[in-house]
């Protein structure tokens, strides 16, 4: 290996496993191969193409085959999806929920909506996800459990729920955290929106806690356009998420009665007929994109400073988004990496602002962030798309 840090052998070896031939290659693009056109005009022609028709539930039924829950519910996005799990499993407002402070600010969003604090803990470079032995051992400090539930000896509130984040489709690790909530009375939701297809210890992400939730936007696996879905086991939770997600309305063949505050929440059918064609092609999509991810692998093996992100021994991920992971003492040029590839049509992207740095979070509780500071200071997201598998690495290897 030559033991020198070069950006341009980054650029260049990154060049070697994209397709050529294309002034710009976007970083995850969603991919149309199968009976999209065919269910989009079925769902035209029957006119029902709002939140009633088959296609919704038709759509559900696939999710839960392939995920193994029991129950899936369609929802018009993910941050809707989740925004639901917090209230079903009793997220109130001034409760705090531990959320990761590496994560998409949906997650953040959907615990404000509730009228709760999010109380930012830290990640692993093991699974970019949140770290479960770091999060006991803060526990332990400032957590009291109570007749009522665990509660914050500092702030005085509930700590309500953890909602874990499968980062770019890499799994958290599951038991120990299953078994931190269990000490400590705390429910779990799964923020999977980046994880389907991604598997924990032989069992898809989304199936350990008591809810979880998917999302289909545009960049996701599969998409609907916009979309997403609450995941759980628990019958009580599915009924009453279908419920309030259709503005709590009871049934009735012409009264409108409503029994609680409910949402405008339901995926319309037309966006399921979407997501009816790409889960068809869902098994297909993994294998293409761990192939993907097994590429940049073999390329970056031997480039020096840098390292292409790999799944631990117990997941088996999706690789929505494979990730550069630059050695610390080069982290300082990962905006130059970022402007150059950019600038030559590569579309790359770091990870997200840490929770805590932004405005409306700054007055949230936090642990020790070190980990996710690391982390945001080295990760650059490289192209994922489905698709790219035909591209000149591959054609030189196989000429």
């Amino acid at each position: 290996m030559n033991r020198e840090f070069s950006l341009d052998r980054i650029i260049k070896t990154l060049k070697m496993v994209l397709p050529g031939g294309q002034e710009y290659i976007a970083l995850h693009e969603p991919f149309f191969n199968g009976n999209e056109w065919t269910y989009v005009k079925k769902c035209l022609d029957s006119g029902w193409v709002s939140s009633s028709g088959e296609y919704v539930s038709l759509f559900e039924k696939q999710l839960e085959e392939y995920t193994g829950v029991k129950y899936a519910i369609a929802v018009v996005n993910g941050s809707a999806a989740l925004h639901i799990c917090l209230l079903i499993l009793g997220v109130s407002a001034g409760d705090e929920v531990l959320i990761p402070a590496m994560t998409f600010i949906a997650t953040a969003n959907a615990v404000s909506y509730c009228g709760a604090i999010p109380h930012f803990v830290d990640c692993e470079a093991r699974t970019l996800g949140l770290n479960p032995f770091k999060l006991e051992k803060y526990l332990d400090e400032i957590a009291q459990i109570r007749t009522e539930g665990c509660f914050n000896k500092i702030t005085g509130r509930r700590i309500k729920a953890v909602v874990p984040m499968h980062t770019f489709g890499q799994p958290v690790d599951m038991d120990p955290l299953l078994e931190v909530c269990q000490k400590y009375s705390l429910e779990i939701i799964e923020d999977a929106a980046e994880s389907l297809g991604s598997y924990y210890k032989g069992q898809h992400t989304g199936r350990l806690g008591q809810a979880a939730i998917l999302s289909f936007n545009g960049n996701k696996i599969i998409t609907t356009g916009g979309g997403g879905a609450i995941l759980t086991n628990n019958e009580s939770l599915a009924s009453l998420a279908r419920h309030i997600t259709t503005q709590a309305k009871l049934p009735h063949p012409w009264s409108f009665h409503h029994d609680m505050q409910g949402f405008n929440y339901r995926m319309p059918n037309i966006n399921a007929a979407l997501g009816c064609a790409q889960m068809e092609q869902l098994p297909g999509f993994i294998e293409q994109k761990r192939e993907l991810a097994r590429r940049y692998q073999e390329a970056f093996a031997e480039v020096f400073g840098v390292e292409i992100f790999q799944e631990d021994a117990f997941a088996h991920s999706n690789y929505w988004l494979n990730v550069l992971l630059l050695d610390e003492e080069y982290s300082v040029q990962r905006d130059k990496l970022l402007e150059l590839t950019n600038s030559q049509g590569i579309m790359t992207r770091p990870a997200w602002t840490l929770m805590p740095q932004l405005p409306m979070f700054q007055h949230c509780p936090h642990m020790d962030l070190r980990g996710a500071e690391s982390l945001e200071r080295r990760i650059i997201n490289v192209p994922s798309s489905v698709g790219m598998t035909r591209g000149r690495f591959f054609c030189q290897e196989n000429s």
